[in-house]
């Protein structure tokens, strides 16, 4: 008697998280052997001692060997290999230029240079989005005009916003399991997405729900007190395929920006506040959200476990929601937002007896 789909679902959701666990523990050792650590240097780092990094390594290929397996077994025939390659390709590139940047610590110049690269790939592969939905009235058209195969507005999107989540879940990378745990939860939530009638995407919801369970079999390593750290490799590989997953899925752009809000509201501001003040908007700093958190008296487990709660209401809300509800709950996260940033801002200013 043949499995049904829920049944497959439940076996590679175990399987992946396993073998992501298993391989975690190897690439640990195996960047402890390389003497590939990461120092609390810099005032930003809050870790106490030496930690090892590449745990982008263990979730990028337990992710690609699950992606290698689906497609073996025929669940990824919705998507055609050549866009499932641009992806895979596209991470490759991340993971590659992550291991370099964390051996040899490139300027900002030239590590944009490998998310540049994947954001490239994933649109020439064929990842491109024909309209964005409209909850004011009839959809935004971006496939009017072409470029061989390419629709340009459609195309330049795609690399925007792959380019953009990239550096997003970089820049949120400084807790131990926070970009781990709101990735599990951006996967789970594009998986559920991809099963409602709307979207009805058996193939975007292996590859969200792999994904979302190799990130799961990483965190137990990753959660506070953290044993490895994700890397330059793993923060930006997380990011990109969120952003992939949301643009394959229908191009439920509001989802992603819904689960990921916070921390791209917080990138925006952190961003245009460097900007502002003449600093370099790669540089690395204490202004984000996460870490006036610990500001206020919250512990790192108090603060990455309330960001985990924002990332899953939002995303849970944009699960049952159309367009106008979106636009409406991203109003609401704004207004959280600021909220938060003003009491954060308002209470480490407070006198402390």
């Amino acid at each position: 008697m043949p499995l049904s789909r829920e049944a497959y679902f439940i076996i590679f959701l175990l399987a992946t998280a396993l073998v992501s666990f298993f391989i975690t523990k190897r690439v640990k050792r195996l960047a402890e052997s390389l003497g590939a650590r990461d120092y609390p240097d810099l005032p930003r780092k809050i870790h106490d001692r030496p930690l090892p990094k590449f745990g982008g390594v263990a979730i990028f290929f337990t992710f690609t060997a699950a992606v290698i397996v689906l497609a073996a077994f025929g669940f990824l025939d919705e998507i055609t290999p050549l866009r499932i390659a641009g992806f895979i390709l596209g991470g490759a590139v991340l993971i590659i230029g992550g291991i370099i940047d964390d051996k040899y610590d490139l300027p900002p110049a030239k590590q944009i240079w490998f998310p540049v690269t994947a954001a490239l790939l994933v649109v020439l592969s064929g990842t491109h989005i024909s309209y964005i939905t409209n909850p004011f009235g009839n959809p935004i058209l971006l496939d009017q005009y072409k470029v061989w195969i390419y629709p340009v507005a459609g195309s330049l999107f795609v690399f925007a916003w792959v380019l953009g989540m990239t550096y997003t879940t970089k820049f949120l990378d400084g807790m131990d399991g926070l970009v781990a745990g709101i990735s599990v939860i951006a996967g789970l939530v594009i998986f559920g997405l991809s099963l409602g009638p709307q979207v009805n995407q058996t193939a975007t919801a292996f590859l969200a729900l792999v994904f979302a369970a190799a990130c799961f079999g990483f965190l137990p390593f990753n959660f506070y007190p953290a044993k490895i750290f994700l890397g330059e490799g793993g923060s930006t590989f997380t990011g990109f395929m969120i952003a992939v997953l949301a643009v394959i899925s229908g191009g439920k752009i509001a989802t992603a920006l819904l689960v990921l809000g916070i921390p791209i509201l917080d990138a925006a501001w952190v961003i245009v506040r460097r900007l502002w003040f003449g600093d370099s908007p790669f540089a690395g700093d204490k202004k984000h959200l996460h870490y006036k958190l610990l500001d206020i008296g919250l512990t790192q487990r108090q603060a990455v476990v309330f960001l985990y709660f924002l990332a899953a209401v939002f995303g849970i809300i944009a699960v049952f929601l159309q367009s106008w509800g979106k636009l409406v709950a991203l109003i609401i996260l704004s207004v959280v937002m600021l909220t938060i940033a003003m009491a954060a801002a308002l209470l480490y200013r407070k006198p402390r007896p």
